[in-house]
């Protein structure tokens, strides 16, 4: 018997416009959630409930709002298990890295539940006497969050948890394919004891989450935008914020590369590329989108990682696999798009291409009813191909070589992304030669281009977001304003930059 699952404003279910079926991506036949769709209206108001209930959570203080955060890892902690496997049940995420997932969640509360007493400022000197200058985080107001449904839990986390410790109500837009994940996690929050209103989950299609975003930020009801997707809606989002003078937290889409050197450890480079690129089935905003090998290294690296790619295990994502389906229909077909870039001058050397079934198996395994397909490597990428330059999300990852370490690092940059990239050597001038020179926020040195931690900032330039940073100290800056306080006690007006005592030196002076 399939959940029945619809928004929750203030604590109370909202209205449903429309109906999903949340269905299981290893058989499609499988429906996990029927889920109520609201329209615009609901969001909008989720976003007027959110702000009536935002003022007295900021006058808790921070240490306590500190403790409801202890208090949530505690309970996804005690529920892991169970919050994995629906993860696993709703989008074929293999059961390991569910699990991994999960304990994202827990990292980021142990976190930031020490930051409830960290919420530091600064007492400044001021430059006359008797006054005193202060800074103070204040929290920004009201969240609202949409998140995609790759990482249905763990990255929603990264906004929740640091946006309700620094004294913000949230509304929640998750994935509509990611219900169920969603709506369990939303539980376990509210299982803390947070008030009502504090947090609210609203699920929606794209078109009405939009048009309540615009309507509640025309009333003056959100003071900050939080997105993870694609960065073509990114750049609506962008914009719409834009128009009031916000600036979105935005984590978009990548095209993260992978550097061999010649130098580098081969089988360690081909572990970390095959984790990178096919681990949930290519579908992290992470996932390696294309290594550039240099052409001394690149015959041996291409045939054995084709090895290690035909021997990874593909299949029911509760079992020992690399890989499960992909996570929902619409996401095949995007896929079955990404395959047509595949041109006449490239080579395919991964084997079999598609959806794998009886007539195209994987190995021994046939697909058994589930979105699955075949993981692909294509060599011979030029980097005029749409297959270099655009996002591929999916189990596909294109080869080309270099000859320079500038030559790698252009090639790294040409697609306009900046999310993660990794290189692979034994000589540190390369390393650091190659963090100096690539444009991603983040870079991994002998590692894939998957492995976020939770207390490092995570997050892209250029076409991979807008330099906004999530996770550690530095998502506070995306939760809190600065503000300062001037306290002058001398009794009297002291005008800055004007009645500033002057110590004259002898500029003169020399020695003899």
């Amino acid at each position: 018997m399939s959940r029945q699952i619809v928004s929750i404003v203030g604590g109370k279910e909202a209205a449903s416009a429309t109906a999903y079926e949340s269905t299981n991506p290893a058989r499609t036949g499988e429906v996990v959630a029927r889920v109520g769709l609201a329209d615009a209206e609901v969001f909008a108001a989720a976003c007027r409930t959110a702000k009536e209930a935002q003022r007295e959570w900021a006058k808790v203080p921070a240490p306590v709002r500190g403790r409801v955060i202890a208090s949530i890892g505690r309970l996804v902690e005690a529920n892991a298990e169970r919050l994995a496997r629906l993860v696993t049940e709703e989008i074929g995420k293999p059961y390991a890295e569910a699990l991994g997932e999960v304990r994202e969640i827990v990292d980021t509360c142990d976190f930031f539940l020490g930051e409830g007493r960290r919420l530091y400022g600064q007492t400044v000197p001021s430059e006359m006497p008797d006054k005193n200058l202060f800074t103070f985080r204040n929290p920004v107001g009201v969240a609202a969050v949409i998140t995609a449904g790759n990482f249905p839990v763990a990255v929603p986390s990264w906004y929740l948890v640091p946006a309700l410790l620094c004294g913000n109500a949230v509304v929640w837009k998750p994935a509509e394919y990611a219900a169920a994940s969603a709506h369990a996690m939303y539980r376990l929050f509210t299982a803390s004891g947070l008030p009502d209103g504090v947090l609210n989950i609203v699920f929606a299609d794209g078109a009405e989450t939009f048009e309540g975003l615009e309507r509640a930020l025309d009333e003056g009801n959100v003071q900050k935008v939080g997105f993870t997707g694609s960065s073509e809606v990114g750049r609506k989002i962008g914009e719409l914020t834009g128009r009031h003078l916000q600036s979105a937290c935005l984590e978009l889409g990548g095209k993260n590369p992978m550097v061999v050197m010649p130098d580098a450890d081969l089988d360690l480079a081909v572990e970390g590329a095959l984790f990178a690129g096919f681990g949930t089935a290519g579908q992290r905003c992470t996932s390696l989108g294309t290594v550039i090998v240099h052409e001394s290294v690149h015959d041996e690296f291409v045939e054995r990682f084709a090895r290690a790619v035909g021997a990874a295990r593909i299949g029911d994502p509760m079992g020992d696999v690399l890989a499960g389906p992909l996570l929902d229909q619409k996401f095949a077909d995007r896929y079955e798009e990404f395959l047509t870039w595949i041109q006449p001058h490239h080579k395919v050397v991964s084997g079999n291409v598609g959806r794998i079934s009886k007539d195209n198996p994987h190995g021994d395994f046939d697909g058994d009813q589930g979105l699955y397909y075949h993981p692909v490597i294509v060599d011979g990428v030029r980097p005029a191909d749409r297959i270099f330059l655009e996002e591929t999300f999916g189990p596909i990852v294109g080869v080309t070589t270099f000859q320079t370490l500038d030559e790698a690092v252009e090639l790294a940059n040409l697609p306009g992304y900046g999310l993660s990239s990794s290189i692979y050597t034994t000589n540190p001038k390369n390393a650091f030669g190659f963090r100096e020179g690539v444009s991603a926020g983040m870079v991994s040195v002998n590692n894939s281009t998957s492995g976020a931690e939770a207390h490092l900032p995570f997050g892209g330039n250029g076409k991979s977001g807008n330099g906004s940073r999530q996770s550690g100290m530095w998502v506070l800056d995306q939760f809190t304003r600065w503000q300062a306080l001037n306290w002058d006690h001398s009794g009297r007006l002291q005008k800055a930059q004007m009645d500033v005592a002057e110590i004259v030196p002898d500029l003169d002076f020399r020695l003899a």
